[in-house]
């Protein structure tokens, strides 16, 4: 099981999670990717083994990012360093970063450079804040760029609190799944003109793309949505509630004629369906934050379980719980959907989450774990045409490690 970009050969010169998850994507989908690494630390993501406070030897978030990957470290300050990374990339179909490009045009790796050294090659590039314009060199993380400046965190702040936090790397992964689809894009086209080019994204630009939805009607209406307040939906019948013993769930009642019976017949009022106060979306919504009270005193007298087992009664009343991390990892339908991959570690497996894309056709399954810093240093310089000696000598003047 190869996967469909089983022959494709991506360099990555990727620090911490978007960049990264890019390659990550394109490893499970089986490319070999080589994943070049200063000396020193490496990619700072290795970090996280100790940023995240934890006492075992492992390190989660970069192994989730870089399974599959080959790892060579190799001093690019260096003439011989940055002869490497340019034998790798000639040898590549696919170069790709997310260091900015201030640091990269340095190097004689800016997108100019080499595009025209390497007519065939995808250079996908990760910024921060896009390739044009007053910020295009500034430094960003996701939480700056895709979470705080495109309008996600403003969107999700209640009135009078403050904008809640971010999880973890959510920008850099779907800046991560944007980048590894542009590259397939682009290697389609590759096929067809012989042809590579330059492909970029940035966090700025995904995070736009995921509050989409609002920024249209912004666009097209001159009026942004309303933050939404679980006390006065305008549709009681797409809100979350919450059980007895606390937790929440949601209904998802969007289409009013055919879901808001089978809500008002699951809390035991039939008679609501007829009742003036609530039998048409426009008199719901005038009614709402009173409705919404009755619905949560009501719910409040079952558990999550025992509501379930009601709902379940009610083909169009279409609900989900509110999961928790534990809830998402026992929940058998995530593992039946493939979250959840094992990935050959030794003679066992470790199991991760997946990437979220499957092919039936030309299905893909993780090699191994995350490379040790320049595990695969020799392996690729030897395929590269340099000798023992040659290798031996680069390491004893630290060229590569």
């Amino acid at each position: 099981m190869s996967g469909p970009l089983e022959g494709i050969r991506v360099v990555e010169m990727g620090v911490w999670v978007a960049g990264p998850a890019a390659g990550g994507i394109l490893a499970d989908w089986g490319a070999d990717v080589i994943k070049i690494e200063p000396p020193g630390i490496g990619d700072p993501a290795r970090m996280f083994q100790w940023m995240l406070g934890g006492d075992l030897p492992f390190n989660p978030v970069f192994e989730n990012d870089n399974r599959s990957k080959r790892s060579i470290v190799a001093d690019l300050r260096t003439r011989e360093g940055l002869a490497i990374a340019l034998d790798l990339i000639k040898s590549a179909d696919v170069f790709l970063s997310n260091i900015r490009p201030a640091a990269l045009a340095r190097l004689g790796l800016d997108p100019d450079t080499l595009c025209e050294r390497f007519p065939k090659l995808v250079y996908s590039i990760i910024t921060g804040y896009g390739l044009e314009g007053p910020d295009k060199d500034k430094a960003a993380y996701d939480i700056a760029a895709f979470w705080a400046r495109s309008g996600i965190a403003h969107s999700l702040t209640q009135p009078g609190s403050h904008p809640p936090h971010q999880r973890g790397g959510m920008g850099d992964h779907n800046a991560g799944l944007a980048a590894a689809s542009g590259i397939c894009a682009a290697l389609f086209q590759r096929e067809r003109s012989g042809r590579g080019q330059v492909v970029s994204t940035s966090l700025l630009r995904e995070g736009i793309y995921t509050l989409s939805f609002d920024l249209a009607v912004a666009l097209r209406y001159g009026v942004p949505i309303q933050v939404g307040n679980r006390k006065t939906m305008g549709n009681p019948a797409i809100n979350n509630y919450a059980d007895s013993e606390g937790r929440y769930f949601w209904i998802v009642g969007l289409e009013g004629e055919r879901h808001w019976p089978p809500l008002a017949r699951a809390v035991g009022h039939p008679e609501w369906i007829e009742d003036p106060r609530y039998k048409e979306p426009r008199e719901r919504a005038m009614n709402a934050a009173g409705l919404i009270a009755e619905l949560d005193a009501i719910f409040a007298t079952k558990t999550r379980e025992e509501w379930a087992k009601v709902f379940e009664t009610e083909p169009d009343l279409w609900w989900a719980p509110v999961n928790s991390v534990d809830d998402v990892i026992a929940d058998p339908q995530a593992m039946a959907a493939g979250a959840f991959v094992e990935v050959p570690d030794g003679e066992g497996t470790t199991m991760l989450p997946a990437t979220p894309v499957d092919f039936l056709g030309t299905p893909w399954a993780p090699r191994h774990m995350a490379p040790a810093h320049g595990e695969h240093t020799d392996e690729i310089l030897l395929e590269l045409g340099r000798s023992s000696a040659d290798i031996d000598a680069l390491r004893e003047r630290k060229i590569v490690a």
